[in-house]
C-alpha cells in the first residue's frame, strides 16, 4: 500500500510540473513551496502576504530554481474575478496546472459550540471550506489539462476524529475530507487528476507557538522535515492514488493545530 512517508523523492522528482500552493507565504507551506522548487518544480506562491511570497520568490531564484510564480490572495476577502484571474493567469502563463495543495488556513478559537462567536465561525468555514472549494473549481480546467495532477488538501487529526472544544476548526476540516472524497469520485474515472488529503501533525511554527507558548517548541518537527509526504503526493511517486487520507508523521506524533484565531501567510 503506498505510504508518501515511505518515499524517497529523487533531486528532480517534480521537474516540469506546475504546482500552486496557498498558504505559502511563511510555516508549513513555505517550506513545501521550497521544496517543491528544490525538486525542480515551477511553484505558484499564493497568499495573503505579498512580501512574504516575494521572499520566498527569491529565495527560490537565489537558488537557481525554477522561477516561481507570486500570486497574491486574501481567501477571506477574494471575491470571484480574483479566482478567476488567477486561474486565467496561470492558463496564460503555463498553460495547465499538474498540482494544487491547499494549505492556508484560519484556526478561530477553542470554543464549546454553545458559546461559539457566529462571526468567527463563518470565516472559518469560508477560509477553510468555501474558500478552497471556490479555488479549486477556477483551476479544475488547469488541471485537468495535466496528463498527471494532484491535488492535495492539508488535512487535520481533529478533522478526522472529533474533539471537543475545536469548534469551526474542526467542522471545517471534517468537511474538507468530505470534499476531497467527492472530488476523488467525481475525478477519477473522466480525467488525470487525483485527490488526497495529507495531516502534517505537530510541527516547529510561529502559528504552533502563539497558540501554545508553553509548549516546548524544539521539541516538535520543523517544517521543512515533513515536506516529504508532500512531495510523495504532489509528484508522480502518487499516480493511481486517489481518495485517501494520509499522516505525514506515525500514529502519536499528529495533531491538530494551535487554537488562536490565526491564519497561515
Amino acid at each position: 500500500m503506498f505510504d508518501p512517508r515511505n518515499h524517497t523523492a529523487g533531486p528532480a522528482e517534480l521537474a516540469g510540473r506546475v504546482i500552486a500552493i496557498t498558504g505559502a507565504g511563511s510555516g508549513l507551506g513555505r517550506a513545501v513551496a521550497l521544496a517543491c522548487a528544490r525538486h525542480q518544480a515551477s511553484v505558484i506562491v499564493v497568499g495573503r502576504n505579498a512580501p512574504a511570497l516575494e521572499a520566498v520568490h527569491a529565495e527560490i531564484a537565489a537558488a537557481g530554481q525554477p522561477e516561481a510564480s507570486i500570486a497574491p490572495l486574501d481567501l477571506e476577502k477574494a471575491v470571484a474575478r480574483d479566482y478567476e484571474a488567477l486561474a486565467h493567469a496561470v492558463l496564460e502563463r503555463y498553460g495547465r496546472l499538474d498540482g494544487l495543495l491547499h494549505n492556508a488556513g484560519l484556526l478561530g478559537t477553542l470554543t464549546p459550540i454553545e458559546h461559539y462567536d457566529v462571526p468567527t465561525w463563518c470565516r472559518v468555514l469560508h477560509v477553510n471550506l468555501t474558500a478552497a472549494f471556490v479555488l479549486t473549481q477556477v483551476l479544475l480546467p488547469a488541471l485537468k489539462k495535466s496528463a498527471d495532477a494532484s491535488l492535495v488538501f492539508t488535512a487535520s487529526s481533529v478533522g478526522r476524529r472529533g474533539r471537543a472544544y475545536w469548534g469551526a476548526y474542526a467542522v471545517s476540516k471534517f468537511a474538507v475530507e468530505g470534499l476531497a472524497q467527492v472530488l476523488a469520485a467525481e475525478l477519477e474515472n473522466v480525467s488525470h487528476v487525483r485527490v488526497n488529503t495529507l495531516n502534517p501533525g505537530r510541527a516547529r511554527t510561529a502559528m504552533r507557538r502563539q497558540a501554545y507558548p508553553a509548549e516546548d517548541l524544539e521539541s516538535l518537527p520543523p517544517p521543512d522535515s515533513l515536506t516529504g509526504p508532500y512531495i510523495a503526493l504532489l509528484g508522480p511517486a502518487s499516480r493511481g492514488v486517489t481518495g485517501q487520507a494520509f499522516d505525514a508523521q506515525p500514529p502519536g506524533g499528529a495533531a491538530g493545530p494551535g487554537s488562536s484565531a490565526r491564519r497561515s501567510a
